[in-house]
């Protein structure tokens, strides 16, 4: 039997200061259970992992625009709990996940696609029950848990299609360069560990060091004591690297542009550091990019066939997510904020909606 009201996280207000101050701009309410369409699914939410996207919109500096009021986050999986009278991709008691834009199904992304996005322009997963149209879900792979799942739909798949997406695919012996410890960061070397390619991983501390060398990275270069880390990667890879997924922006896009290889991919997911003294755009674009040759990809996390194709990967390699430690409940998600925002995270940080569910 269905409850006749669920909880629901809303970002109100969202500023800096909010962020400061326990991102107070995340409010715990309770709404009516809604009623389902005849292609739509009702999902009861087990788990919910936090994107730095999320961070943004809960402290008003996200890019876009986002509604007052709105429920955050884009990433989490859960149990069918009912279906409409039309629905045939799915079915009760099969668990599912979200993509990220809800109409972007095969083929590049469109403008329209983009105004699907979960925990931005439509109403996201911190929720207890949500309602998703059938063709905005996918079947959680059988050797995945619900909060490792939970990870898959922004962070598992903008690696996949970092190192898949482009003309060429991350193959045995190729060299990838991920930056820092976040969930793409992991994401992408764990996937490029799993298709034979030599990953080099840059961090901040010893301490993350170590843990990347336990994940399997196979080299480990310490930005904060070697600035320009690309004579590192050129001496480990003395043709460089055939794919960076670049994570820092302003402040590390130099030294990424002088550690790819020869025709190689960059794949440019966001912009963490701002640098002083860091080249503006526009000189970088000028005096660097024509002595690279290389392709420099920005695209938006990834259509529902390449999250079914992920999927598929993960479950024949066996691949586990990394869950960061502690998983956090339900009413302590202003704390999973607090916990990303000051990166003292490694991997992905998921918060429990559901108790009796992993």
């Amino acid at each position: 039997m269905l409850p006749q009201t669920y909880r629901q996280y809303v970002v109100r207000d969202p500023s800096e200061e909010a962020g400061r101050n326990g991102f107070s701009s995340l409010a715990l309410e309770s709404v009516a259970m809604p009623a389902i369409g005849e292609k739509e699914v009702l999902v009861r939410v087990h788990a919910v992992s936090l994107n730095f996207r999320d961070i943004m919109i809960a402290t008003g500096t996200y890019i876009w625009p986002v509604t007052n009021g709105l429920v955050p986050c884009s990433d989490g999986a859960g149990e069918v709990v009912a279906i409409g009278s039309a629905v045939t991709r799915v079915r009760e008691g099969q668990r599912v996940m979200a993509t990220f834009h809800q109409t972007h199904i095969s083929g590049p992304v469109t403008p329209e696609d983009v105004k699907s996005g979960l925990g931005a322009s439509l109403d996201g997963t911190l929720r207890e029950y949500a309602v998703f149209p059938e063709d905005g879900l996918v079947l959680v792979p059988s050797n995945l848990d619900m909060f490792e799942a939970s990870t898959l739909p922004c962070g598992g798949l903008t690696a996949w299609n970092a190192l898949t997406g482009a003309s060429r695919k991350v193959t045995q012996g190729d060299v990838a360069v991920v930056q820092g410890t976040g969930s793409v960061s992991i994401f992408a070397a764990q996937f490029g560990i799993a298709s034979g390619a030599k990953v080099i991983a840059t961090t901040s501390s010893e301490a993350k060091e170590e843990r990347l060398r336990q994940l399997g990275v196979h080299h480990t270069i310490n930005y904060r004591q070697r600035e320009e880390w690309a004579d590192e990667v050129r001496r480990i890879s003395p043709r460089g690297a055939d794919y960076v997924v670049e994570i820092g922006g302003p402040g590390t896009f130099e030294q990424t542009l002088k550690s790819i290889a020869m025709d190689g991919v960059i794949s440019v997911i966001g912009q963490r550091t701002a640098q002083a003294g860091a080249k503006s755009q526009n000189q970088l674009l000028l005096s660097d990019v024509f002595r690279h040759p290389c392709t420099m990809r920005r695209f938006m996390v990834g259509s529902r066939d390449q999250f079914e194709e992920m999927n598929d990967f993960i479950a024949k390699v066996g691949l586990k997510p990394n869950v960061d430690a502690p998983v956090w409940d339900f009413e302590d998600a202003p704390k999973a904020f607090e916990h990303l925002w000051a990166q003292k995270h490694f991997g992905n940080v998921v918060i429990r909606v559901f108790r009796d569910g992993r």
